[in-house]
């Protein structure tokens, strides 16, 4: 167990720790002091009972990308019930990335079944999402051979809740590289948020749902200028996490690249391209390439650590703490190697936390008190 110096106080959590290093889950965990003490949600995942499910299907597809919880209130009438655990995997069963065509299912009594294959070669990536009128919509950034060398133009899926595509919408000025997505559902209505990895920008689609399925009634880049390229281990790098504060009209983006969280002011309404919007969160000593990002039940962000850029065999597979004002709270590995974090979520009743971990090939599910 690893330990660096900080600040504030360190909060104890003797009993926490017990019988947990003989998991190797735990590297280290430090809770920064505050003014208003309060148990963060990261210390929680130490001591809550901890799921694990394996994200491998039938047909082999490894490398779980994006992961979502069916909402309350979900309205569809197929499988999905409110409560389940989505999984999107990203590489085949050769280990190929960008070649994975499965999205898996978790019940919360942790059985595992298939949601959606779609056709070999496509390459689901985090962008994944559900509306609580009964849709999944999904990204895929796919490549001919498992590099970024040969990277193909993306797009997303609609899927009902019977794992039916009943749209495959594609448009190569906004949807060419689909790599995490957030969603800010109103039920008839629905802002989605979709960053993408191959031109470096984040777009909003405001859509409506009809008889025939969801409907766009406008699209806008709405943001642009984060770091992205090709990469031989992470196969893209590029703006990827997304968190949208429905209250302050915030969009929070995680660019890989850049290793640094921005916000975009005023995301749910403009219609302009706001560029990389403002910083909030830049810590080369606890940021390690922020992928996938979720607001916590505490209101903070979590953010996944990727390990691709700013790397540190001392901190691997990071999940990392802070406020929507740029404090360090704490931070939490889930694997002694390093690569292995990539997409998180919280609940909307926001008593469980998910995270998928690329190294077992599984997803890891907590509930959090309070």
């Amino acid at each position: 167990m690893s330990s660096r110096p900080y600040s504030g106080r360190i909060v104890a959590i003797r009993p926490v720790l017990e019988g947990l290093e003989s998991r190797e889950l735990l590297s280290h965990i430090a809770i920064a002091d505050s003014a208003k003490a309060r148990v963060a949600t990261i210390s929680q995942l130490a001591t809550a009972p901890l799921e694990t499910v394996s994200t491998v299907p039938a047909n082999g597809d490894l490398n779980p990308y994006g992961t979502v919880f069916v909402p309350r209130g979900f309205a569809g009438r197929g499988v999905l019930r409110a409560g389940d655990v989505l999984v999107s995997n990203f590489n085949n069963n050769s280990n190929l990335q960008g070649t994975g065509s499965t999205i898996v299912r978790i019940t919360p009594g942790g059985q595992q079944s298939v949601f959606y294959q779609g056709p070999p070669g496509v390459g689901f990536s985090t962008a994944l999402g559900v509306l609580k009128r009964g849709y999944v919509i999904v990204g895929y950034v796919p490549s001919t051979d498992g590099t970024s060398a040969t990277a193909q133009p993306g797009g997303i899926l609609v899927l009902n809740s019977h794992g039916a595509v009943v749209v495959n919408p594609t448009d190569p000025r906004l949807l060419d590289g689909p790599w995490d997505m957030t969603i800010a559902d109103s039920g008839r209505t629905a802002k989605v948020f979709i960053s993408d990895v191959l031109s470096g920008t984040v777009s909003r689609f405001d859509i409506k749902i009809t008889a025939s399925g969801p409907q766009s009634t406008r699209s806008v880049q709405i943001a642009s200028g984060y770091i992205h390229r090709g990469d031989p281990a992470a196969f893209e790098i590029g703006p990827t996490g997304l968190v949208f504060d429905a209250k302050s009209n915030t969009l929070y983006v995680a660019s890989t690249g850049d290793n640094a969280i921005y916000a975009i002011r005023g995301a749910g309404t403009t219609r302009v391209d706001r560029g990389t919007g403002r910083i909030v969160y830049q810590d080369g000593a606890h940021l390690h390439g922020p992928l996938g990002m979720t607001m916590a039940p505490d209101g903070n962000l979590i953010a996944a650590q990727g390990d691709a850029v700013n790397s540190d065999p001392k901190q691997p597979s990071e999940l990392v703490e802070f406020t929507t004002k740029g404090r360090f709270i704490g931070q939490f590995s889930i694997s002694t190697e390093q690569g292995g974090a990539f997409g998180v979520a919280t609940s909307s009743t926001r008593r469980q936390f998910a995270a998928v971990n690329d190294i077992t090939n599984s997803v890891e599910i907590w509930t959090v008190r309070p």
